[in-house]
């Protein structure tokens, strides 16, 4: 069992207490903290006291480590990154590849690939956690853009009607760039006709992106506001942004990422379109199974991870989920142990445990992440 120095990723949109306030350290912070990153991802690993980094450990013995079931399908990496995402300001409309498609882009150089490896995506809210999240209904998109009442917005109207999800984001965000400021004026100014959140969503964001057609491609999208416990699920081709909260997040270990809007970043309007599923998501919400009482376990279809919750209330619990293990304390204090040794965590603090360690022994009482590979069938 290694305790982890989880590395703290200071983007402009992060929250200036929400993590520092889970690791109890003052708030307000002077910079954002938008991410705690634990893993092994080689831009940002998680360290051991000793200085060296967890992927340094796994480089030693894969084998051992990571378990040779997950070498054998993954290589000697760790295949998923867990993170405590705290998000004080919308983050960009984003997309990313299936497995074939980062392959593919990653190997011609194209340069909205970084890595060869896809990213889906589960984020289970800690506090509560507004969110875009694939497209809704198209004539429900379409009635909202028509009650705008802005004659130009017509064609993409139709387009709606016509359930021609492709070709309306394409329109939105082609529009002519020396239009855009006039056209979200516009726009904004007619929020106030639209109901419930859609007028929140487009009032926020058109204020943060004045010139951005995503503030539009918003109201194709759900809007969600999770509540703690709660997930959503982002497989590849999932249109999603993240507006505000915070939540534990799991995803496969890459940075591709494809931004349709919402960011000063770069964005490529055809390729995002291209690994884009424009198909009508009836519920984001991706519910949790009960393994065992007070056990439950987010079991996503890709192989890459699975999310346990485990909530310890003074009776001892013993976990036998194999391959590596990454723990995380979202609150109180827990002690875990394997045949290797023990850690105690408190909130915002995380461990490591090896596939070669055996079974998990927790006492304590708190709230316990764990984060491990799915199931590595095909």
């Amino acid at each position: 069992m290694l305790a982890l120095d989880n590395p703290i990723r200071g983007y402009a949109w992060g929250s200036h207490t929400v993590i520092a306030h889970l690791q109890g350290r003052p708030t307000p912070t002077e910079e954002p903290e938008a991410e705690l990153w634990i893993g092994a991802h080689p831009s940002a690993p998680s360290r051991l006291p000793d200085g060296s980094s967890l992927a340094d450990v796994i480089a030693a013995a894969p084998e051992r480590v990571l378990g040779a079931p997950t070498v054998a399908r993954f290589g000697p990496r760790l295949p998923f990154l867990l993170k405590v995402l705290a998000a004080a300001e919308p983050l960009s409309l984003q997309a990313h590849p299936t497995l074939a498609q980062a392959r593919a882009g990653f190997a011609a150089g194209d340069p909205n690939y970084v890595d060869a490896n896809h990213k889906p995506e589960l984020l289970v809210a800690i506090e509560p956690m507004a969110a875009l999240c694939g497209f809704r209904d198209p004539l429900v998109s379409a009635d909202r853009i028509a009650a705008l009442a802005i004659p130009d917005l017509a064609p993409v109207v139709a387009l709606l009607r016509r359930g021609d999800l492709r070709e309306a984001v394409g329109t939105l965000l082609s529009w002519p760039e020396d239009q855009r400021h006039e056209l979200i004026g516009t726009v904004a100014k007619g929020a106030r006709l639209l109901p419930g959140p859609d007028a929140d969503v487009v009032e926020l964001l058109a204020a943060k992106y004045p010139q951005d057609l995503g503030v539009l491609v918003s109201l194709l999208l759900n809007h969600v506001t999770l509540q703690p416990g709660e997930a959503i699920w982002m497989p590849a081709g999932n249109l999603h942004a993240y507006l505000h909260g915070a939540g534990v997040e799991i995803m496969a270990a890459s940075d591709n990422v494809l931004r349709g809007g919402l960011t000063p970043k770069r964005v490529d309007v055809a390729e995002l379109l291209r690994v884009v599923r424009f198909e009508v998501l009836d519920s984001p919400l991706f519910p949790a199974v009960e393994s065992e009482p007070g056990q439950a376990v987010w079991a996503v279809p890709v192989p890459d991870f699975a999310l346990h919750r485990i909530a310890v209330a003074g009776d001892p619990v013993t976990l036998t989920v194999a391959g590596p293990r990454t723990l995380l304390c979202l609150g109180g204090t827990v002690t875990v142990a394997d045949d290797a040794g023990s850690v105690t965590l408190t909130g915002g603090r995380a461990a490591f445990s090896g596939a070669a360690d055996g079974d998990l022994h927790v006492t304590g009482d708190g709230d316990l992440y764990l984060a491990t590979v799915g199931a590595l069938t095909e």
